[in-house]
Formats: structure tokens, C-alpha cells, sequence
């Protein structure tokens, strides 16, 4: 994430997200990259923080300085990178824009509500039968980004585009004055949609709604192209048959089919739909700062709001987020243990563990009461739990039908050294960033975040961005050498404020972050 937006973030200032696919392979250089530096400066002057999502050398980057601009606008031969891609994109290095897909889920990571783009994919004409369906549909189903732009483009089936959105559990609004939903070049599509915003500040209330009702879809608000520059539906339909029919005799398909058509409608309108292109696409721009800058304000009262509540009623509380066990301690009575099959004498003791609830239960008897989340099966050993744990706040913790509760068994020595540990952890991936981010509020007022070794790395990762952005305390716990690494896999490090590891878990740690290990430390069980 570039610095400026970084900071943007942190700060609670608006940020909006911008592709990159219009920039490679939308038009072509150098129009595309002063088209980028005007949409970036159009976010600028209306208030917010422009962040150009992109692909290089097969690294994820939200906001691009402009050396990196013009190096996707100028280069040849780059990928077109939707979900699908991005694994292979990653793993092979390559570079690449972003489509709507892409750049949602970039901004999703990167906790950016609001995205401004040209024209979203769809349903392509044809689609009944050759089921060529745009991955940005299936991705607003399913991640919560607001996405600005000024419709479905139109070489697309609109109406069947509508359909599968209200399939995917997609909110529709139009912005303005009418429910007519634009066809990208033109203003009338001849659809209507299901709801309109009539100004920023409705746009910014509802996206509002949605990411404060934890849904997981996004919303899709359309913006007609200005009057002045729209172009003539009827002509823009015409060039849209001929190409079609012309990528049909050629044989163009799937991802390669939509930038053929938006060239070969450019050449038959002599250019119209290249200026209607451009002026939606800064008008979007406009329109989606002004939408971001409403939703920040809206945010910033609801948090202060919110702190007065607090203030007036209780404390905030810490959270811990970690692993429960119940742990089986079986210590051998004689000096050495037998094999073959044989039954040793000793004692075999339960107690209740887990790094995660030793540190609630310290909190809890400090008097700090902290709201702990786990994860423990429906049986027998998570109802002993639940009794043994009276006096913490277990209300948040998750009970799994047909899951088991966390168990290890370690069989030591009469001299108190372990000879052989059993651990059935499973359970732990049950901690998601899903189920965690269902408490986001108290983790945005919590004093103190604890977190532990068994959480999975994606929890880790969404709590580790959390506290960055609200500016949390947040303690690490690593649990044991082969976890401790989790948070420094990336720079999820960076966010915590104090880790606790032994010797061998920090050297798992440096070497993780390819540190030397430093002369004079002496490595011993």
C-alpha cells in the first residue's frame, strides 16, 4: 500500500480505489496514462485520496507513484487480471491491470469502501447459451466494496446483467434524478433499476447500511454519462451489432472479447464513443470522490457517537483472540519409559489450556473482563470448559456442532522432560477474519488486543490491518516455533506493539525475516 494512502487510511480520510485494466488494455498510450493522471486528479480535488490499483512483478500495489503509472500505461503484453489470475499472476511475477474483480478485492484487503471504474462486465450478449458471465458479477455478490460506475457497459446484455445481480444478492441504486439504468455510453438503457440514491450523501448512507449490517456483498451505484457527451443510443447500437457480429467471424472470446469490441465501437463511431468513454469515466470519478468524502464524515460521527456511548456506560473491554485446550498430562512414574505396548505407571492429570484462554483468564482475574473469542466443539469437553471458565465472558465464543474441542496430551518423564506430545488443534481454523470481524466494533474501542499463535493468518492479517487503521495495541503471543512466524509472512508485523516469544520461537521469527542470528546467542532445549 503506497504511503499517501497508507496514511489516508490510518486517518480515517476517504479513499478511493481505481483500476487498471482500462489503463492496459482499455486504450491506448499515451491517451491511457493522461486519462489516469486526470482521473487521479479529479479524486484529488474533490477531496479524497486517490489509490490505483495494480500488478507489478507480481506483487499487489494499492496507489502508484507515477513512474509506475506510466510503466503499466506504456508496456506491451501485460495480463488482464481478474480473481481467477491473480494466484497465477502472484506466483509467476508478471504484471498486469486489474479488472472491477481484481480491483474490489484489493480494495476489500486494503479496507477501501468506495471504488470508482468505467463500466462494470456482465452477462455478454449470447450469454444464455455460451454462459459468459463477467467474474465482476459473482465478485459484488460476494465482497463488500461500493462500486461507482456508469452501468453495465453497453456491448453487454443489460437486462440479463440485472437479473444475475439480483441472483447475487447485489444492491442496485442509479445516482441522480432517475431509476433509468445508464448503458455506459449512452444514458437510457431501457431497464430500470431497483432503487436510486438522489446525492452523495443517500449514496454514502446506504453503503453505510451495508457495511453495517456485515453483509458480504457489495453495492453497484450507476452513474449516467453527462448529458453534453452522451452518445446517440441507437448509433452506438448499430457499431455494437457489426462489431459483435465481426468478433463472432473472427473467433474473439472470453476476456479478449470485451477490449476488441470497445476499439472496433470507437472505430465505427468515429471516436464518439471514446469522448462518451472518457467523460463517464471522469464524471465517475467525481461523482465517487464526492461519495467517499460523504461516507468518511458519516463514518467519523458514527465513531464518535459510538465513543460517547461508551463513555457514558462502561468501559471498553480488551480482546483476546486464541486457541482453548484441554490438556492431558500423563508423567510417568519410573525413570524410563517402555515401549512395545506396554502400560507404564504414572499419573495422568487434565487441566484447561490454550494460550489464547490462559491470557482471558489472567485478564479476567486482573479485573479487565475480556471479551475472549475462540472456537470449542458441542461435547463433553466444552461444557467442562464453559463451567471451569464461570468467571470470564465466554459469550462470544463460537460452539461448532460436529467439531471437536481442542485437545493435547503430553506424556513426560518421572524428571519432568516431554517424551512425546499429541495435539488434535483442528478447531483453530474455525477462528476466521468472518467470525472475528462480527466484533469489529470492540476491537476498534478495545484497549488492548491479545492474539495468539494458533489464530489463522488471515485472522491474524485482518486484525493486524485493523489495528493499524485505529491505531490498536496489540499483543502477540507466538505459542510455539512453528506459528511464531505467522504475522511477519508480511508486513502484519508492523502493527504490533508487544510479542512475547522464547529463544526458539524468535529465531523462527529472524529467519523468517531473513536475519542473520546475532553472535553470542547459544541455541539450547
Amino acid at each position: 500500500i503506497q504511503p499517501s494512502v497508507q496514511e489516508a487510511l490510518m486517518e480515517g480520510r476517504p479513499v478511493v480505489a481505481l483500476e487498471s485494466t482500462i489503463i492496459t488494455h482499455g486504450m491506448a498510450y499515451p491517451q491511457n496514462l493522461s486519462m489516469a493522471r486526470e482521473v487521479e486528479e479529479i479524486v484529488t480535488m474533490n477531496g479524497a485520496v486517490p489509490a490505483t490499483v495494480g500488478i507489478l512483478r507480481g506483487r499487489i500495489h494499492v496507489g502508484l507513484t507515477d513512474k509506475q503509472l506510466e510503466f503499466l500505461a506504456s508496456s506491451k503484453n501485460l495480463v488482464k487480471v481478474s480473481r481467477r489470475d491473480l494466484p497465477f499472476v502472484l506466483s509467476q511475477g508478471l504484471s498486469g491491470g486489474t479488472t472491477v474483480s481484481g480491483t474490489m478485492i484489493a480494495a476489500h484487503k486494503a479496507g477501501i469502501p468506495v471504488f470508482v471504474t468505467g463500466g462494470i462486465g456482465g452477462v455478454h450478449r449470447g450469454g444464455e447459451n455460451t454462459l459468459d458471465v463477467s467474474a465482476d458479477l459473482t465478485e459484488l455478490g460476494r465482497t463488500p466494496v461500493a462500486v461507482v460506475s456508469a452501468g453495465v457497459k453497453s456491448i453487454l446484455d443489460i437486462g440479463r446483467t440485472l437479473e444475475y445481480l439480483e441472483t447475487q444478492g447485489v444492491c442496485v441504486a442509479t445516482f441522480g434524478e432517475s431509476k433509468e439504468f445508464p448503458a455506459f455510453f449512452s444514458r437510457q438503457s431501457g431497464f430500470q433499476a431497483p432503487y436510486r440514491v438522489r446525492d452523495e450523501k443517500e449514496a454514502a448512507e446506504l453503503i453505510a447500511s451495508i457495511l453495517g449490517l456485515g453483509l458480504s456483498s457489495g453495492v453497484l451505484i450507476a452513474v449516467p454519462c453527462p448529458q453534453e457527451r452522451a452518445a446517440s443510443g441507437q448509433i452506438i447500437e448499430e457499431a455494437i451489432q457489426q462489431a459483435f457480429s465481426e468478433a463472432r467471424s473472427k473467433g474473439i472470446t472470453g476476456k479478449e472479447l470485451t477490449p476488441f469490441m470497445l476499439q472496433k465501437i470507437n472505430e465505427l463511431t468515429d471516436g464518439k464513443s471514446l469522448d462518451s468513454n472518457l467523460a463517464l469515466i471522469q464524471n465517475n470519478a467525481r461523482v465517487g470522490s464526492c461519495i467517499a468524502v460523504a461516507l468518511s464524515k458519516l463514518q467519523k460521527a458514527k465513531r464518535k457517537e459510538n465513543l460517547t456511548q461508551q463513555e457514558d456506560t462502561t468501559p471498553p473491554q480488551p480482546v483476546v483472540i486464541g486457541g482453548i485446550n484441554v490438556d492431558f498430562i500423563a508423567k510417568a512414574q519410573n525413570p524410563v519409559i517402555l515401549g512395545g505396548g506396554q502400560t507404564n505407571a504414572g499419573r495422568v492429570t487434565r487441566t484447561f489450556g490454550g494460550v489464547g484462554r490462559n491470557l482471558a483468564d489472567c485478564l479476567s482475574r486482573l479485573g479487565q473482563n475480556p471479551l475472549f473469542l475462540s472456537a470449542v466443539g458441542k461435547d463433553e469437553h466444552s461444557e467442562s470448559i464453559l463451567h471451569y471458565c464461570h468467571h470470564m465472558d465466554m459469550s462470544a465464543i463460537l460452539q461448532l456442532e460436529g467439531k471437536r474441542t481442542a485437545t493435547y496430551c503430553a506424556v513426560i518423564t518421572s524428571a519432568g522432560e516431554l517424551s512425546v506430545g499429541l495435539g488434535d488443534m483442528d478447531i483453530h481454523h474455525q477462528i476466521t477474519e468472518q467470525y472475528v470481524s462480527q466484533f469489529k466494533e470492540n476491537l476498534r474501542q478495545a484497549p488492548l488486543v491479545c492474539i495468539d499463535g494458533n489464530v489463522p493468518l488471515s485472522t491474524i492479517q485482518y486484525v493486524c490491518q485493523l489495528a493499524r487503521e485505529h491505531q490498536l495495541a496489540v499483543c502477540y503471543e507466538p505459542t510455539d516455533e512453528n506459528k511464531a512466524s505467522k504475522p511477519f509472512l508480511s508486513d502484519s508485523w508492523k502493527a504490533l506493539t508487544y510479542i512475547s516469544p522464547n529463544l526458539q520461537e524468535l529465531r523462527a521469527i529472524n529467519r523468517t525475516l531473513g536475519n542473520p542470528l546475532p553472535a553470542g546467542i547459544e541455541y539450547s532445549e
